[in-house]
């Protein structure tokens, strides 16, 4: 199999060989992947990391030898998702270029190879980092080191298919600060809901959560989307939404930006819709299910 490495900071992944092609996620830098297919400038990839497909520009993508994938995939467990590399932990952090002195900018969950002692090497090219913003070891999944990471995150913006510093969707937040506490998901809202039905290797294991009651800070909870002040119990749920518990009162999500605010039993109660009939805020999002990531074990090499 032909296999390919993002040497950018981030690469759209598109859902057809177009640029007018919705994005559906994105590659991030030292990310490898599967070449399933090449058509005049697009390449079709199958992402190492969480299995997604999508089109990218060829021109972005740099082809591996099989010297090179040996190289970077010495440990057998190098590119599984359940295996701790260190990574990035701020949504924008600079490396620098030993070999050219030039800047690359590297968003958050970004692996980095070889690192240590804030440098890592990629394909022979040696980078310095800021030791500060790199996590070695997958953070507890606590409040306390939630609450830490998270406060970096709020208000970037919202975008489809987007999990970088000036744009993410509501998956890839919760897939990216997952990452940092040593959890791997799947990269969209309802395949990340089906872990609750059912195993995968390649990623961890979700458990149920009867309510809100007996939620935890980190816990994950999964939506539908309804305008309804009083959500329809009988609406056939559909998963479209999803974020990170940080109390029984409280959510963290990206719905036109990532923020905080009040959930409950019936769903997330937004005061940014704000009518005379409904003073108290607005149903955005109607809670279906909540889920609890199994305990993180380090699998650092």
């Amino acid at each position: 199999m032909v296999t390919a490495i993002a040497l950018h900071s981030v690469i759209p992944l598109r859902s057809e060989p177009k640029e007018t092609a919705e994005q559906t996620t994105q590659m991030l830098f030292a990310q490898t992947a599967d070449v399933l297919e090449e058509q005049a400038r697009w390449t079709h990839i199958r992402l190492h990391t969480d299995g997604q497909e999508g089109w990218a520009d060829k021109k972005m993508l740099t082809p591996l030898s099989e010297r090179e994938w040996d190289e970077i995939n010495h440990d057998a467990h190098l590119t599984h998702p359940t295996h701790f590399l260190p990574v990035t932990a701020l949504p924008l952090t600079y490396a620098v270029s030993e070999n050219n002195g030039q800047t690359l900018p590297l968003t958050a969950g970004t692996r980095l190879y070889e690192y240590q002692d804030g440098r890592f090497n990629i394909l022979g090219v040696h980078f310095r980092i800021d030791p500060q913003a790199v996590l070695t070891h997958p953070l507890p999944l606590t409040q306390e080191n939630l609450l830490q990471v998270v406060r970096f995150f709020l208000n970037i913006p919202y975008l489809w298919g987007g999990k970088n510093a000036l744009g993410m969707d509501c998956s890839g937040f919760t897939q990216t600060i997952y990452s940092l506490f040593g959890i791997s998901l799947p990269r969209n809202a309802g395949e990340q809901a089906a872990l609750l039905r059912s195993s995968d290797s390649r990623f961890h294991t979700l458990h149920p959560v009867l309510s809100l009651t007996h939620a935890q800070p980190g816990d994950i909870a999964f939506f539908d989307h309804t305008s309804s002040q009083q959500p329809n119990a009988d609406l056939q749920p559909h998963i479209s939404h999803v974020g990170i518990l940080l109390d029984p009162q409280r959510i963290i999500h990206c719905s036109g930006r990532v923020k905080v605010e009040r959930i409950d039993e019936k769903g997330i109660l937004s005061h940014e819709i704000i009518h005379p009939e409904h003073p108290d805020g607005h149903y955005t999002h109607r809670l279906i299910q909540i889920g609890r990531p199994t305990p993180t074990t380090d699998t650092h090499a």
